[in-house]
């Protein structure tokens, strides 16, 4: 008799268990630090977030702060309110902190300021936090951790 097991779909969508109190409280501060920003996108700190729009990027600099700072809401939201779905959007999170890396990297190789990064070293220095973010969001919502994993067929 052949045993069924759920797709990865269904097991990456399935309620997450219980994780720890200082992931926890990681994660609620993660998403709030996120919800600011992105409330911050779209209102006093939009030219700020624009000195960051790569130049190859197909849309204008406003339609660009403006959707990542709604993506920075819901993503930031989703981290404080659905712990139980907290794995695929960990995954979620740090594959936008991926995504805007280049934004960092224009900042700096543009020399823009913006955020009080107005040197060089300061941009430059600032392009080492976002793999601690990317680590902090998979971390904090247990995401690496809880992965679904490949298990052998064992004859």
């Amino acid at each position: 008799m052949t045993e069924h097991r759920p797709g990865r779909g269904a097991r990456l969508l399935a309620p997450a268990a219980p994780t720890s109190l200082p992931r926890t409280l990681a994660r609620i501060a993660l998403g709030g630090m996120l919800a600011f920003a992105g409330i911050s996108h779209l209102t006093v700190a939009r030219e700020e977030f624009t000195a960051q729009v790569p130049n190859f990027v197909p849309f204008s600099e406003e339609t660009t702060v403006v959707a990542s700072g709604i993506v920075e809401i819901t993503l930031g939201s989703a981290l404080m309110l659905l712990a139980r779905r907290r794995i695929p959007i960990g995954w979620a999170a740090a594959l936008f902190f991926v995504a805007i890396f280049p934004g960092n990297i224009a900042q700096w190789v543009h020399a823009r300021d913006g955020f009080g990064l107005d040197t060089d070293t300061k941009r430059f220095v600032r392009l080492w936090f976002q793999p601690g973010l990317v680590a902090l969001a998979l971390w904090s919502t247990g995401a690496w951790r809880d992965r679904p994993r490949r298990r052998r067929d064992r004859g």
